[in-house]
């Protein structure tokens, strides 16, 4: 459950030219699922980029706060996909272990339920696995939260569009099949999605929910398949994106455009089902020709042995990225000044320029697609690089 760690310690003394002991610390507390339904995604695209920037910061001899250097150490715990279980390790934090600063929760569900406690202690939480329209309502009432991801309605939005557009080109009908995983995240999506699906005149034929971590998913499947609709969305969370794609397969569904959600843009994805899932689409999406993604991804190859996603994790580590620049552009470890900070300026990072209007960042991207093994991303908000969409066709090598 529980592990303190320093990071690139050899190379941070080195550069240092000290001793750690003469150092204060920065402490950084992270709470994210290691085990439970959501572990899958967390140990993708969250627990590998908090253990690369706390490294890549030690290496370089720590923060520059004020004049002073400061190492940081990382306190991470395993809330077990357990909400309950987070907020009680993050009152443990913020009383006990008393962290200077903490990384936001994986998911957008564990955002939410956590606000109230983050927002007690001031910590300054850009929730960068989130995706809710009641950002608004959210922040006025905790003002120390920021938004990185977009909207639901943003994202509801790309679906839509491609959706059009693909109806135009005759790929597809009016007719959509589509399923969500029952909680936060994919219940906002699925209502939004009925309404905006609803008034571009599309017909949802096959509309079905079912619980997150659900083993067996081929009736959802089946159904899908039985509704005749030639194009499926799924509003999935990491476990059942991975499951339905293998019932799609197993059932060999016949549709020109096949959407689902969190970790359609994982590496594993398509180390599990090959060329299969050409033409798939999902949620986010990246540049893959830009330089400064090329070089995060090369960085997060060496340092964690991990190859990134193509999505969340370079989010995951922009938002790091802004709160290391955050605490060295404030000079204090003052978490109401940090905040402050975050809201009055911009920020380099691997995602490019972000800033927070009314706490929240307008860059983001909503839709990928596997083109030639590689996730590309097809719509988004102020990005560069996006790619015209391709028409799924079958599901074979």
């Amino acid at each position: 459950m529980y592990r303190r760690s320093l990071f690139g310690l050899a190379a941070a003394l080195a550069v240092a030219g000290t001793s750690l002991f003469a150092q204060d610390m920065i402490k950084i507390g992270a709470i994210a699922p290691k085990t439970g339904p959501l572990a899958g995604g967390a140990v993708v695209t969250q627990w590998p980029n908090v253990r690369l920037w706390v490294e890549e910061v030690n290496a370089r001899g720590g923060l520059d706060v004020g004049g002073e250097m400061k190492m940081l150490e990382l306190i991470e715990y395993d809330d077990k996909t357990n909400p309950g279980e987070h907020i009680k390790l993050a009152q443990r934090l913020a009383t006990q272990d008393k962290v200077d600063f903490v990384v936001a929760p994986y998911g957008t569900g564990f955002n939410i339920a956590t606000a109230p406690i983050y927002g007690k202690f001031g910590y300054p939480m850009i929730a960068v696995s989130a995706i809710t329209d009641k950002m608004e309502e959210l922040t006025t009432r905790y003002p120390n939260l920021f938004f990185t991801l977009g909207t639901t309605t943003a994202f509801v939005d790309g679906v839509k569009e491609i959706l059009i557009e693909q109806r135009d080109a005759g790929e597809i009908g009016n007719e959509i099949a589509m399923v969500n995983v029952a909680d936060a995240f994919g219940i906002e999506l699925a209502d939004r999605a009925r309404e905006l699906f609803g008034e571009a005149g599309f017909d949802i034929v096959y509309d079905k929910s079912y619980p997150l971590g659900t083993p067996d998913l081929s009736p959802v499947m089946k159904g899908a398949k039985e509704s005749g609709a030639k194009a499926f969305v799924a509003w999935s969370y990491p476990p059942d994106s991975f499951g339905l794609a293998e019932q799609a397969i197993i059932e060999d569904l016949d549709v020109k455009l096949y959407y689902s959600a969190v970790a359609t843009s994982f590496p594993a994805f398509k180390g599990a089902y090959g060329n299969k899932i050409n033409n798939v689409l999902g949620a986010g999406g990246t540049n893959v020709d830009n330089p400064a993604i090329a070089a995060y991804r090369k960085a997060h190859m060496d340092i964690t042995g991990k190859v990134a996603d193509y999505w969340a994790s370079a989010n995951t580590y922009a938002s790091l990225q802004i709160l290391e620049q955050a605490i060295v552009g404030a000079a204090t470890l003052d978490r109401e000044v940090v905040t402050q900070y975050i809201k009055d300026n911009s920020f380099e990072t691997v995602m490019g320029e972000l800033s927070f209007t009314n706490n929240f960042s307008n860059t983001f991207w909503s839709v990928g697609q596997w083109q030639d093994g590689v996730f590309r991303g097809v719509k988004g908000s102020n990005v560069i690089g996006a790619v015209p969409v391709r028409a799924k066709t079958g599901w074979s090598d």
